[in-house]
């Protein structure tokens, strides 16, 4: 079972608290009743799926309540880091040995 860090809790819970809500940072049109079908739908339907780091909402339902974002390896299903809702996207890359850290942590 994952444990997934809560950055409002501020502590580790088992994966069975937390639902995901999708991708993180989607931006939602100013004016949705103006833009094309094309756009309503890019917005609406169309989410990356990546292989590797994937950017991700999440929720913790059986705790606080609140959403957050997180960082997580598709390839190992390991959380790399999570932080509050609003708060800017963490940059990360893959070292050498092929683990995804967050930029400029300690190994």
């Amino acid at each position: 079972m994952l444990l997934i860090h809560c950055p409002y809790c501020l502590e580790e819970r088992p994966e069975l608290e937390f639902r995901n809500a999708g991708e993180a940072h989607v931006e939602r049109p100013r004016n949705l009743a103006e833009i094309s079908d094309d756009e309503f739908e890019k917005f609406f339907f169309i989410r990356t799926n990546p292989k590797g780091v994937a950017y991700e909402r999440w929720r913790h339902i059986h705790g606080c309540g609140r959403f957050f974002n997180a960082v997580r390896d598709t390839v190992s299903d390991k959380f790399v880091t999570t932080y509050k809702a609003g708060e800017p996207r963490v940059d990360v890359a893959r070292d050498a040995d092929g683990i995804v850290r967050t930029k400029g942590a300690a190994q």
